[in-house]
């Protein structure tokens, strides 16, 4: 299985994570500078086209472009505290007519002090999409960054789930 992993601005995917994830497949972690790449959801989805993409995996900034790129592809998606709601920096959105039934897995850090879990959920109320399952988990205790004991047990429940 071929799995697109996008990193939050100005991060990377740690190797501890990565080996986490090699478990379920081929890992792609492209590096994005989104501060200077305000159009890197269309340039990703044109780069990872051809490479039989199975799911979406995504944190912070990289949750954000999950979202429209899951779409795209109308693939499965993991999205830690993705930042829907507002960014620091600008990002152009596509619009993606997704016909057939996805799902989304999005979790949200309740102490979250970059990205307001509660804005994102104003987000998701405002803009449910019809062909989407959501399961959204609300973490107690958990912020920003994902301790690598939370990502496991995330990305475990979400392959579970596909």
């Amino acid at each position: 299985m071929n799995i697109l992993y996008l990193h939050g601005l100005d991060g990377d995917l740690a190797p501890e994570k990565r080996t986490i994830l090699e478990k379920y497949g081929r890992v792609f972690s492209p590096a994005i500078d989104y501060r200077t790449e305000y159009n890197s959801i269309e340039l990703l989805v044109e780069q990872y086209k051809n490479e039989k993409i199975k799911a979406v995996i995504g944190s912070s900034m990289g949750g954000f472009v999950g979202y429209y790129i899951a779409d795209a592809y109308q693939l499965p998606s993991l999205l830690f505290n993705p930042a829907l709601y507002s960014r620091s920096v600008h990002q152009r959105i596509p619009t993606y007519k997704n016909p057939y039934l996805s799902f989304k897995q999005i979790v949200l850090g309740v102490d979250d002090d970059v990205i307001d879990p509660k804005a994102t959920f104003s987000f998701l109320s405002k803009t449910l999409q019809e062909h989407t399952d959501y399961d959204i988990h609300v973490r107690q205790r958990l912020g920003h960054r994902i301790p690598v004991t939370v990502f496991k047990e995330e990305v475990e429940a979400f392959f579970k789930k596909l």
